[in-house]
């Protein structure tokens, strides 16, 4: 009989929500349906992205599928990266230290001020003019 045991979790950061499921016994990545190298270009997404299962020496114990909405790419990638850092912890709460020293189980609160009303931007101010 095969186990069919899933962990899933979610991640949130800026715009960005991410729903990730771990499958243990595999060891590939879906990410909308894409691989993780195709999905996120960039080194620095990837490694963010991957921080979780290395920090815990769970790369290829885990086949990862996710699915991530809203956002850019830098918030899709932190919001992942909580998501599988979240379901490490579901899976086994011995990892709870090691993902806790390396700042891994912390959301990060901030999301883009509001534009006032009467200013281009949040703060910014137009240009003052004497005469």
């Amino acid at each position: 009989m095969v186990d069919s045991t899933r962990y899933q979790a979610v991640g949130r950061r800026k715009a960005a929500v991410a729903r990730v499921w771990l499958r243990p016994g595999g060891s590939g990545w879906s990410v909308n349906g894409r691989e993780l190298d195709d999905y996120f270009p960039l080194l620095r997404h990837r490694d963010a992205v991957q921080k979780p299962l290395a920090v815990t020496e769970s790369e290829g114990r885990f086949a990862v599928h996710a699915r991530i909405r809203g956002g850019g790419l830098t918030g899709q990638a932190e919001a992942l990266q909580l998501a599988i850092a979240r379901a490490l912890l579901e899976s086994d709460g011995e990892m709870r230290t090691t993902l806790r020293a390396h700042d891994l189980l912390t959301r990060d609160p901030r999301v883009v001020e509001r534009k006032k009303p009467g200013r281009p931007k949040a703060r910014k101010r137009f240009q003052f003019s004497k005469r």
